[in-house]
Protein backbone atom coordinates (compact mmCIF):
# COMPACT_ATOMS: atom_id res chain seq x y z
CA UNK A 1 0.00 0.00 0.00
CA UNK A 2 1.61 3.40 -0.59
CA UNK A 3 1.79 5.48 2.29
CA UNK A 4 3.71 8.12 1.42
CA UNK A 5 4.36 10.97 -1.69
CA UNK A 6 8.39 11.03 -0.98
CA UNK A 7 11.43 8.36 0.49
CA UNK A 8 14.97 9.53 0.21
CA UNK A 9 16.66 6.51 0.21
CA UNK A 10 20.29 6.62 1.60
CA UNK A 11 19.24 9.50 3.58
CA UNK A 12 21.63 9.17 6.36
CA UNK A 13 24.43 9.76 3.97
CA UNK A 14 26.09 12.79 3.04
CA UNK A 15 24.25 13.85 -0.11
CA UNK A 16 21.09 12.08 1.23
CA UNK A 17 20.91 14.29 4.41
CA UNK A 18 21.43 17.37 3.03
CA UNK A 19 18.76 16.51 0.65
CA UNK A 20 16.38 15.23 3.88
CA UNK A 21 17.41 18.62 5.12
CA UNK A 22 16.06 20.90 2.22
CA UNK A 23 12.62 18.61 1.98
CA UNK A 24 12.28 18.92 5.92
CA UNK A 25 12.29 22.78 5.40
CA UNK A 26 11.08 23.42 1.91
CA UNK A 27 8.08 20.70 1.22
CA UNK A 28 4.96 22.22 1.35
CA UNK A 29 2.65 20.76 4.51
CA UNK A 30 0.97 18.07 4.93
CA UNK A 31 3.36 16.34 2.30
CA UNK A 32 3.78 12.12 3.13
CA UNK A 33 7.59 11.69 3.21
CA UNK A 34 10.28 9.35 4.52
CA UNK A 35 14.07 8.63 4.56
CA UNK A 36 15.24 5.05 4.38
CA UNK A 37 18.24 3.20 5.27
CA UNK A 38 19.74 -0.03 6.60
CA UNK A 39 20.22 1.48 9.85
CA UNK A 40 17.08 2.76 12.24
CA UNK A 41 19.64 4.13 15.00
CA UNK A 42 21.02 6.39 12.34
CA UNK A 43 17.65 7.34 10.79
CA UNK A 44 16.48 8.51 14.20
CA UNK A 45 19.49 10.75 14.52
CA UNK A 46 18.74 12.50 11.80
CA UNK A 47 15.07 12.88 12.13
CA UNK A 48 15.97 14.57 15.73
CA UNK A 49 19.25 16.79 13.88
CA UNK A 50 16.06 18.13 11.78
CA UNK A 51 13.56 18.58 14.32
CA UNK A 52 16.34 20.31 16.74
CA UNK A 53 17.35 22.40 13.52
CA UNK A 54 13.49 23.55 13.76
CA UNK A 55 12.25 21.64 10.78
CA UNK A 56 8.74 20.90 11.38
CA UNK A 57 8.08 18.32 8.74
CA UNK A 58 9.09 15.39 10.49
CA UNK A 59 9.52 12.10 8.18
CA UNK A 60 8.98 8.56 8.57
CA UNK A 61 11.63 5.86 9.33
CA UNK A 62 11.80 3.21 6.85
CA UNK A 63 14.42 0.42 7.93
CA UNK A 64 15.50 -0.95 3.89
CA UNK A 65 18.45 -2.75 3.31
CA UNK A 66 19.38 -3.32 -0.69
CA UNK A 67 20.87 -7.30 0.52
CA UNK A 68 17.35 -7.76 1.35
CA UNK A 69 14.95 -8.15 -1.50
CA UNK A 70 11.52 -8.03 0.53
CA UNK A 71 12.48 -4.84 2.54
CA UNK A 72 13.61 -3.00 -0.83
CA UNK A 73 9.96 -4.13 -2.63
CA UNK A 74 8.14 -3.07 0.73
CA UNK A 75 10.02 0.08 0.70
CA UNK A 76 8.95 0.50 -3.34
CA UNK A 77 5.22 -0.09 -2.59
CA UNK A 78 5.56 2.06 0.29
CA UNK A 79 5.75 5.21 -1.61
CA UNK A 80 4.83 6.91 -4.86
CA UNK A 81 8.95 8.23 -4.96
CA UNK A 82 11.84 7.10 -4.16
CA UNK A 83 14.57 9.01 -4.55
CA UNK A 84 18.31 7.20 -4.32
CA UNK A 85 21.40 8.59 -2.57
CA UNK A 86 23.02 5.10 -2.63
CA UNK A 87 26.19 4.89 -4.55
CA UNK A 88 28.30 4.37 -6.40
CA UNK A 89 24.94 3.23 -8.00
CA UNK A 90 26.83 0.42 -10.16
CA UNK A 91 27.87 -1.46 -7.01
CA UNK A 92 24.70 -0.44 -4.72
CA UNK A 93 22.01 1.21 -6.92
CA UNK A 94 20.22 -1.65 -8.81
CA UNK A 95 18.13 -3.38 -6.00
CA UNK A 96 16.24 0.24 -5.85
CA UNK A 97 15.85 0.34 -9.23
CA UNK A 98 14.83 -3.10 -9.90
CA UNK A 99 12.14 -2.83 -7.17
CA UNK A 100 10.68 0.21 -8.07
CA UNK A 101 10.50 -1.08 -11.63
CA UNK A 102 8.47 -3.94 -10.76
CA UNK A 103 6.26 -1.97 -8.29
CA UNK A 104 5.16 1.52 -10.93
CA UNK A 105 7.06 3.65 -8.69
CA UNK A 106 8.92 6.57 -9.41
CA UNK A 107 12.71 6.44 -9.04
CA UNK A 108 15.05 9.28 -9.09
CA UNK A 109 19.17 9.44 -8.23
CA UNK A 110 21.95 11.52 -9.03
CA UNK A 111 23.82 9.05 -11.01
CA UNK A 112 26.87 10.57 -13.59
CA UNK A 113 27.78 6.79 -14.11
CA UNK A 114 26.88 6.16 -17.75
CA UNK A 115 27.63 2.41 -17.48
CA UNK A 116 24.62 2.11 -15.10
CA UNK A 117 22.26 4.45 -16.79
CA UNK A 118 22.63 2.58 -19.85
CA UNK A 119 22.34 -1.07 -17.47
CA UNK A 120 19.47 0.20 -16.14
CA UNK A 121 17.70 0.36 -19.62
CA UNK A 122 18.56 -2.77 -20.93
CA UNK A 123 17.26 -4.40 -17.49
CA UNK A 124 14.36 -2.34 -15.77
CA UNK A 125 12.89 -0.23 -19.10
CA UNK A 126 10.37 -2.64 -20.24
CA UNK A 127 9.22 -3.32 -17.01
CA UNK A 128 8.73 0.03 -15.75
CA UNK A 129 6.91 0.56 -19.05
CA UNK A 130 5.19 -1.55 -18.58
CA UNK A 131 4.24 -0.61 -14.84
CA UNK A 132 4.17 2.82 -15.69
CA UNK A 133 7.32 3.62 -13.18
CA UNK A 134 9.45 6.50 -14.41
CA UNK A 135 13.53 5.88 -13.73
CA UNK A 136 14.28 9.41 -14.03
CA UNK A 137 18.56 8.80 -13.32
CA UNK A 138 21.07 12.18 -13.25
CA UNK A 139 18.53 14.79 -10.76
CA UNK A 140 21.78 16.31 -9.48
CA UNK A 141 24.41 18.69 -11.19
CA UNK A 142 24.97 15.61 -13.33
CA UNK A 143 22.56 16.32 -15.60
CA UNK A 144 19.79 18.77 -14.54
CA UNK A 145 21.63 21.86 -15.45
CA UNK A 146 22.63 20.75 -18.91
CA UNK A 147 19.44 18.76 -19.68
CA UNK A 148 17.06 21.46 -18.79
CA UNK A 149 19.21 24.34 -19.94
CA UNK A 150 19.66 22.73 -23.40
CA UNK A 151 15.77 22.39 -23.62
CA UNK A 152 15.55 25.85 -22.40
CA UNK A 153 17.66 27.46 -25.26
CA UNK A 154 16.33 25.11 -27.92
CA UNK A 155 13.30 26.65 -27.40
CA UNK A 156 14.27 29.82 -28.25
CA UNK A 157 15.16 28.54 -31.86
CA UNK A 158 13.11 27.36 -34.73
CA UNK A 159 11.97 23.44 -34.36
CA UNK A 160 11.59 23.05 -37.95
CA UNK A 161 14.90 23.42 -38.82
CA UNK A 162 19.04 21.88 -38.00
CA UNK A 163 19.95 23.03 -34.47
CA UNK A 164 23.59 22.84 -33.65
CA UNK A 165 24.23 23.46 -29.19
CA UNK A 166 27.52 23.44 -27.30
CA UNK A 167 27.68 23.62 -23.16
CA UNK A 168 30.45 25.53 -21.48
CA UNK A 169 30.53 24.57 -17.89
CA UNK A 170 32.58 26.62 -15.47
CA UNK A 171 32.19 26.08 -11.55
CA UNK A 172 33.80 26.21 -8.36
CA UNK A 173 32.51 23.06 -5.96
CA UNK A 174 34.33 20.49 -3.66
CA UNK A 175 34.17 16.66 -3.84
CA UNK A 176 32.72 14.08 -1.34
CA UNK A 177 34.37 10.77 -1.05
CA UNK A 178 31.19 8.63 -2.78
CA UNK A 179 31.70 10.98 -5.30
CA UNK A 180 35.03 10.10 -5.75
CA UNK A 181 34.30 6.69 -5.48
CA UNK A 182 31.58 6.66 -8.05
CA UNK A 183 34.25 8.59 -10.32
CA UNK A 184 36.89 6.14 -9.62
CA UNK A 185 34.55 2.59 -10.53
CA UNK A 186 33.81 4.73 -13.62
CA UNK A 187 36.99 5.26 -15.32
CA UNK A 188 38.31 1.81 -13.85
CA UNK A 189 35.38 0.26 -16.33
CA UNK A 190 35.82 2.32 -19.47
CA UNK A 191 35.73 -0.90 -21.49
CA UNK A 192 32.81 -2.36 -19.72
CA UNK A 193 30.97 0.67 -20.21
CA UNK A 194 31.64 1.03 -23.68
CA UNK A 195 30.28 -2.57 -24.73
CA UNK A 196 27.38 -1.98 -22.91
CA UNK A 197 26.78 1.01 -24.49
CA UNK A 198 27.07 -0.16 -27.80
CA UNK A 199 24.62 -3.20 -26.42
CA UNK A 200 21.88 -0.52 -25.39
CA UNK A 201 22.65 1.44 -29.16
CA UNK A 202 21.67 -1.89 -30.98
CA UNK A 203 18.54 -2.56 -29.27
CA UNK A 204 16.82 1.47 -27.71
CA UNK A 205 14.66 2.25 -30.69
CA UNK A 206 15.27 5.61 -32.48
CA UNK A 207 13.13 8.32 -34.26
CA UNK A 208 13.46 7.47 -38.07
CA UNK A 209 12.39 11.01 -39.19
CA UNK A 210 15.16 12.97 -37.76
CA UNK A 211 18.63 12.57 -36.05
CA UNK A 212 19.91 13.82 -32.69
CA UNK A 213 23.70 13.08 -31.49
CA UNK A 214 26.42 14.44 -29.36
CA UNK A 215 29.38 15.02 -30.95
CA UNK A 216 32.89 15.03 -29.19
CA UNK A 217 35.04 18.15 -29.41
CA UNK A 218 38.47 19.38 -29.00
CA UNK A 219 40.30 21.66 -27.04
CA UNK A 220 40.66 25.21 -28.42
CA UNK A 221 39.61 28.56 -27.90
CA UNK A 222 36.31 30.00 -28.17
CA UNK A 223 35.50 33.52 -28.52
CA UNK A 224 31.83 32.84 -26.98
CA UNK A 225 33.09 32.88 -23.77
CA UNK A 226 36.57 34.17 -24.42
CA UNK A 227 38.36 31.32 -22.83
CA UNK A 228 39.94 28.05 -24.04
CA UNK A 229 37.95 24.92 -23.45
CA UNK A 230 38.49 21.44 -23.35
CA UNK A 231 35.93 18.36 -24.27
CA UNK A 232 34.03 17.53 -20.66
CA UNK A 233 33.77 13.85 -20.79
CA UNK A 234 30.70 13.21 -18.55
CA UNK A 235 27.39 11.76 -18.77
CA UNK A 236 25.88 14.88 -19.89
CA UNK A 237 26.02 14.76 -23.57
CA UNK A 238 24.63 11.45 -23.63
CA UNK A 239 21.38 12.66 -21.30
CA UNK A 240 20.80 15.51 -23.67
CA UNK A 241 21.29 13.50 -27.14
CA UNK A 242 18.17 11.34 -25.53
CA UNK A 243 16.04 14.24 -25.12
CA UNK A 244 16.55 15.15 -28.25
CA UNK A 245 15.46 11.97 -29.48
CA UNK A 246 12.25 11.81 -27.64
CA UNK A 247 11.33 15.49 -28.04
CA UNK A 248 10.91 17.12 -31.69
CA UNK A 249 10.92 20.44 -30.25
CA UNK A 250 14.54 19.68 -31.10
CA UNK A 251 14.84 20.13 -34.32
CA UNK A 252 15.11 17.33 -37.57
CA UNK A 253 18.94 17.20 -36.81
CA UNK A 254 20.01 18.08 -33.54
CA UNK A 255 23.80 17.87 -32.72
CA UNK A 256 25.26 18.77 -29.18
CA UNK A 257 29.00 19.24 -27.82
CA UNK A 258 30.24 19.84 -24.18
CA UNK A 259 32.84 21.82 -22.96
CA UNK A 260 34.79 22.77 -19.40
CA UNK A 261 35.79 25.99 -19.38
CA UNK A 262 39.88 25.88 -18.63
CA UNK A 263 40.71 30.01 -19.01
CA UNK A 264 44.17 29.86 -20.81
CA UNK A 265 46.02 27.31 -22.86
CA UNK A 266 48.04 26.22 -20.56
CA UNK A 267 45.82 25.33 -18.02
CA UNK A 268 43.53 23.63 -20.86
CA UNK A 269 46.35 21.45 -22.38
CA UNK A 270 46.89 20.36 -18.34
CA UNK A 271 43.52 19.23 -17.46
CA UNK A 272 43.58 17.10 -20.83
CA UNK A 273 46.70 15.25 -19.64
CA UNK A 274 45.07 14.96 -15.80
CA UNK A 275 42.02 13.32 -17.11
CA UNK A 276 44.34 10.78 -19.61
CA UNK A 277 45.97 10.36 -16.75
CA UNK A 278 43.18 9.45 -14.26
CA UNK A 279 41.72 7.04 -16.65
CA UNK A 280 45.15 5.37 -16.32
CA UNK A 281 45.64 5.49 -12.65
CA UNK A 282 41.82 4.04 -12.16
CA UNK A 283 42.90 0.87 -13.43
CA UNK A 284 45.67 0.40 -10.92
CA UNK A 285 44.21 -1.13 -8.06
CA UNK A 286 46.78 1.02 -5.42
CA UNK A 287 45.89 4.05 -6.99
CA UNK A 288 42.25 3.47 -6.21
CA UNK A 289 43.03 2.77 -3.04
CA UNK A 290 45.01 5.84 -1.97
CA UNK A 291 42.31 7.65 -3.60
CA UNK A 292 39.77 6.02 -1.38
CA UNK A 293 41.85 6.72 1.81
CA UNK A 294 42.00 10.86 0.42
CA UNK A 295 38.43 10.80 0.38
CA UNK A 296 36.41 8.75 2.48
CA UNK A 297 33.13 7.99 1.88
CA UNK A 298 30.76 9.79 3.83
CA UNK A 299 32.93 13.05 4.13
CA UNK A 300 32.23 16.24 2.19
CA UNK A 301 32.63 20.11 1.91
CA UNK A 302 31.49 22.09 4.90
CA UNK A 303 28.86 24.84 5.10
CA UNK A 304 31.18 27.01 4.57
CA UNK A 305 32.75 25.36 1.70
CA UNK A 306 29.08 24.98 0.11
CA UNK A 307 28.44 28.32 0.53
CA UNK A 308 31.19 29.60 -1.58
CA UNK A 309 30.65 27.41 -4.39
CA UNK A 310 29.22 28.16 -7.87
CA UNK A 311 28.21 26.98 -11.50
CA UNK A 312 27.52 28.31 -14.76
CA UNK A 313 26.71 27.01 -17.67
CA UNK A 314 26.33 28.81 -20.95
CA UNK A 315 24.02 27.65 -23.77
CA UNK A 316 25.77 29.42 -27.09
CA UNK A 317 23.06 27.60 -30.37
CA UNK A 318 21.89 28.38 -34.10
CA UNK A 319 19.43 27.21 -36.05
CA UNK A 320 19.81 26.00 -40.10
CA UNK A 321 22.25 24.63 -42.14
CA UNK A 322 26.01 25.57 -41.32
CA UNK A 323 26.56 27.09 -44.58
CA UNK A 324 23.56 29.51 -43.94
CA UNK A 325 23.20 29.90 -40.21
CA UNK A 326 19.97 31.23 -39.55
CA UNK A 327 18.54 31.97 -35.48
CA UNK A 328 21.03 32.40 -32.53
CA UNK A 329 20.76 31.76 -29.23
CA UNK A 330 23.00 32.65 -26.11
CA UNK A 331 21.63 31.17 -23.17
CA UNK A 332 22.67 30.51 -19.60
CA UNK A 333 21.95 28.28 -16.38
CA UNK A 334 23.81 29.93 -12.95
CA UNK A 335 23.51 28.54 -9.72
CA UNK A 336 25.30 27.91 -5.86
CA UNK A 337 27.24 24.92 -5.26
CA UNK A 338 26.92 22.16 -7.90
CA UNK A 339 28.10 19.15 -5.96
CA UNK A 340 25.99 18.92 -2.71
CA UNK A 341 23.99 21.84 -1.79
CA UNK A 342 22.03 22.56 -5.50
CA UNK A 343 22.30 18.56 -6.12
CA UNK A 344 20.65 18.04 -2.96
CA UNK A 345 17.74 21.12 -4.03
CA UNK A 346 17.62 19.68 -7.54
CA UNK A 347 16.88 15.76 -6.16
CA UNK A 348 14.28 17.40 -3.74
CA UNK A 349 12.68 19.65 -6.12
CA UNK A 350 12.76 16.77 -8.73
CA UNK A 351 10.74 14.11 -6.44
CA UNK A 352 8.07 16.97 -5.28
CA UNK A 353 7.56 17.55 -9.18
CA UNK A 354 7.24 13.83 -9.94
CA UNK A 355 4.84 13.52 -6.97
CA UNK A 356 2.90 16.67 -7.11
CA UNK A 357 2.92 18.32 -10.10
CA UNK A 358 0.70 17.73 -13.13
CA UNK A 359 3.07 16.16 -15.88
CA UNK A 360 2.95 14.49 -19.16
CA UNK A 361 2.02 10.94 -19.09
CA UNK A 362 5.59 8.86 -19.48
CA UNK A 363 6.93 5.32 -18.37
CA UNK A 364 10.11 3.49 -18.55
CA UNK A 365 13.75 5.30 -18.28
CA UNK A 366 13.23 9.30 -19.21
CA UNK A 367 15.24 11.84 -18.79
CA UNK A 368 14.66 15.16 -16.84
CA UNK A 369 13.47 16.99 -19.71
CA UNK A 370 11.34 14.60 -21.09
CA UNK A 371 9.48 13.59 -17.89
CA UNK A 372 9.22 16.95 -15.99
CA UNK A 373 10.80 19.72 -18.17
CA UNK A 374 9.53 23.16 -17.63
CA UNK A 375 7.23 22.27 -15.02
CA UNK A 376 10.43 21.43 -12.87
CA UNK A 377 12.81 24.00 -14.75
CA UNK A 378 9.97 26.46 -13.08
CA UNK A 379 10.63 24.80 -9.15
CA UNK A 380 13.91 25.32 -10.04
CA UNK A 381 14.17 28.85 -10.97
CA UNK A 382 11.61 29.57 -7.46
CA UNK A 383 14.06 27.71 -5.60
CA UNK A 384 17.09 30.28 -7.22
CA UNK A 385 18.59 28.55 -10.04
CA UNK A 386 18.61 30.91 -13.13
CA UNK A 387 17.83 29.91 -16.82
CA UNK A 388 17.87 33.02 -18.90
CA UNK A 389 18.48 34.23 -21.95
CA UNK A 390 21.96 36.80 -22.92
CA UNK A 391 20.87 37.20 -26.40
Amino acid sequence: MTDLDVVIFGATGYTGALTAGYLATNAPAGLRWGVAGRSKERLTGLRDQLQRAGCGNEPTIIEADIDDPSSMRALAESTRVLASTVGPYLRYGEPAVSACAQAGTDYLDITGEAEFVDQTYLRHHATAERTGARLVHACGFDSIPHDLGAQFAVEQLPADQPIRLRGYVSARSSVSGGTVESAMTALARSRQAAQLHAERRRVEPRPTDRSARARPGKVRRVAEVGAWVLPFPTVDPQIIARSARALPDYGPDFTYSHYWVAGNAVRATALSGAIAAAFLLAKLPPARALVRRLHPAGAGASEQQRARGWFRVLFCGEAGEPDRPGERVLAEVRGGEPGYAETSKMLAESALCLALDKLPVTAGQVTTAVAMGDVLRERLEQAGITFRVLT
